[in-house]
């Protein structure tokens, strides 16, 4: 259904056209875009009308004309005169109002197949038909993005989404919940990531400049085939997911720069639980003061640099050995080695990834 901006967007056009007063009503008579005052007093001529046989008539100085959705009655419009100019100006009104209809038809029709194509609603061969009667290429180079925000998604986001990329007809936008914004975009041969990351930076800067902040951007890996819409849109949730775990500061995702994030997304919860125990005989790394918690991500910012990670604390250089000495006698690994250095910065990301699931509810 078209919304009723649209109709009075599009009689108020041709109104500066044709000089002509228009109304759009319903078929019980309700008014749903004006250009004259009067036509609240036309509901019971419209709701007559709409009951009769008639294609077109005069009624009372208007010339009112029937509006078919695929042979459903949709609209009654009234056009100001009898003329022949008159009955040409209401033709020609009904013909772009009927087109307007296709068209949001076929957009919704679009909206619905991309839907269900991301959620793997769809039989392969449905998949092939269907995209053939809508007219969507199927073997293209698309990539699928996710646009968040903190808050619940509103409509000015969305809309602000598809006017960027109105005019590209090949572009899809649609949301398949209440929080996130779906972009399937097609990429052009010889796209590279960064040309990913860019699109991702248009869209966040685009949001940001209608006071919408803290808008995170997820994208999946590019697909040849329509069909595998639905796997660049997996790639791009679990990029969403373990950004918010690993990658907080992050407001641009990409499922291609996970590294061993992704790994650790997938692991489950029991074998995850093990491990900490195996390495840390029950306690909890996180557990750790301030202090040492700081000296190790420092430590590991600077690939296990004695030297300039105490420069950067602004500690002595004995103070520095000293605890990772402590550290080593509490947990049992020394971090100058690279294998306990390893094996301590995993343990550290499995009890995020272990924090963030229980916090969810998982």
């Amino acid at each position: 259904m078209i919304s009723n901006q649209i109709l009075q967007n599009t009689i108020d056009g041709l109104k500066g056209i044709t000089r002509t007063e228009l109304c759009v009503c319903d078929v019980e008579g309700k008014v749903l875009a004006t250009t004259f005052s009067e036509a609240e007093t036309y509901g019971l001529q419209v709701n007559t009308f709409a009951n009769s046989l008639a294609d077109s008539q005069a009624i009372g100085g208007f010339q009112f004309f029937k509006i078919f959705d695929e042979h459903q009655l949709e609209y009654i419009l009234l056009v100001e005169g009898t003329t022949d100019d008159t009955y040409m100006v209401g033709r020609l009104a009904s013909f772009q109002i009927e087109n307007l209809l296709v068209a949001y038809k076929e957009r919704f029709d679009k909206d619905n197949f991309i839907k269900n194509l991301l959620l793997d609603n769809l039989l392969l061969v449905d998949i092939y038909n269907r995209a053939k009667k809508l007219h969507i290429e199927t073997s293209v180079r698309r990539v699928v993005y996710i646009i968040e925000t903190k808050n619940e998604r509103d409509v000015s986001s969305l809309e602000a989404v598809k006017a960027l990329f109105a005019s590209r007809n090949k572009d899809f936008v649609t949301a398949v919940d209440e929080r996130d914004i779906i972009l399937v975009k097609e990429m052009k041969e010889g796209s590279a990531y960064e040309d990913l990351d860019r699109v991702a930076r248009s869209v966040i800067d685009e949001l940001n400049s209608i006071g919408i902040l803290n808008v995170t951007v997820s994208y999946g890996t590019i697909v040849n085939e329509i069909k595998e819409v639905s796997k660049s849109y997996k790639e791009a949730k679990m990029a969403l997911d373990v950004g918010k775990i690993f990658y907080a500061s992050e407001n641009i995702v990409a499922y291609s720069r996970l590294g061993i994030g992704r790994l650790i997304y997938q692991l489950p919860i029991p074998l995850c639980k093990m491990f900490i125990k195996e390495i840390f005989d029950g306690k909890n790394p996180e557990d750790l003061d301030e202090e040492t918690l700081t000296t190790i991500n420092k430590f590991f910012e600077n690939s296990l640099n004695v030297s300039e990670t105490s420069r950067q604390l602004f500690i002595h250089r004995n103070t520095l050995v000293y605890r990772l000495d402590k550290l080593q006698k509490s947990t049992g690994l020394d971090l100058r080695m690279f294998e306990d250095a390893i094996t301590f910065k995993i343990a550290l990301m499995v009890v995020k990834y272990m924090s963030y699931m229980d916090k969810v509810g998982y």
